[in-house]
């Protein structure tokens, strides 16, 4: 069934007469009489009662004009859809967190977004270590990350927003805790909280740099995956920890964050998405995130 037959069905059921509903759709009466003729036809019952005074819906097209209407309706909404999706202005997007922008910028992010663009869905996954995400987004999982860099990996585009310089998290009833500051050097002989190991966490990494760098390297390790987990284990006077200052924002009774004396240990926040992503939808988020945050700049993946 041709879409112009069902328009040219609901101008004469509305006109109740050809003649107007001709005018209507700017076309020669004939034709369109020819066409109503064609469309009951295909449908096989009489949708008027033609007089020679005027045109009456039958009962099957009273019923028809219903449905006719909602048939055109829906058209007009995938249309008007579809060019909404073509500029990045509806559907779904993933966004991954690394697990201290979760604290930081997942709220305000989220916020902006809702705000900006109402029409997408939003699909949101916190605490997620760097590789974790590099995976996630070649694998499709994820559209758009927040990640540590750096992100060896070709396929996969970094755009560096800021960088932070490391904290220490300490147990309210350390005897440091009280300090404006602390020298890494006097947590030598503390146990340490830390992100994984093993490549997993960039974050890890630059702490054991960071206390190689103050002279010595943590006797005692415990790793754990999340953010907040890693604050309460110190807030429950487990270890001490080192962590990217957006931490800050994750308040836990029991933890005291301080700034470090004597070292300039910093890690980066990146945006990353697919190498070659062409996604309007994603390119317009990216947009909203690089504003919020920052600009930064663009980097090539390391091997």
């Amino acid at each position: 069934m041709e879409l112009r037959r069902i328009q040219y069905f609901v101008a004469v059921a509305e006109e109740s007469h050809f003649g107007r509903a001709a005018e209507r759709l700017r076309m020669a009466q004939p034709p369109l009489s020819q066409q109503i003729k064609a469309l009951e036809a295909e449908m096989g019952v009489a949708l008027f009662r033609r007089t020679t005074r005027k045109v009456e819906l039958t009962p099957a097209g009273e019923r028809f004009l219903v449905r006719a209407r909602n048939i055109l309706a829906a058209v007009d909404d995938a249309v008007t859809e579809a060019g909404q999706v073509a500029d990045g202005m509806l559907g779904r997007i993933a966004i991954g967190f690394t697990g201290s922008a979760t604290y930081d910028l997942l709220p305000s992010l989220v916020r902006v977004l809702r705000a900006d663009l109402p029409g997408i869905e939003l699909d949101i996954h916190g605490e997620m270590l760097t590789p974790d995400q590099v995976t996630a987004l070649a694998d499709g999982s994820l559209d758009l990350g927040l990640l540590r860099p750096p992100v060896r990996s070709s396929a996969i585009d970094v755009h560096v927003l800021r960088r932070e310089p490391l904290i220490a998290v300490l147990p309210a009833h350390h005897a440091l805790a009280r300090r404006p500051r602390v020298q890494l050097s006097e947590l030598r002989d503390d146990p340490f909280i830390t992100y994984p190991s093993h490549h997993r966490s960039v974050v890890y990494e630059a702490v054991i740099d960071a206390c190689q760098r103050a002279g010595f390297v943590p006797a005692s390790v415990h790793e754990v995956a999340e953010t907040s987990t890693l604050v309460s284990f110190v807030a429950a006077g487990l270890g001490v920890a080192l962590v990217p200052a957006s931490v800050q924002h994750l308040r836990i009774t029991g933890a005291t964050y301080l700034p470090l004396a004597g070292t300039t240990q910093e890690v980066g926040l990146a945006l990353a998405t697919r190498a070659g992503e062409t996604s309007p939808l994603v390119a317009r988020v990216r947009a909203r995130a690089e504003a919020l945050i920052g600009g930064g700049r663009r980097v090539r993946a390391e091997h």
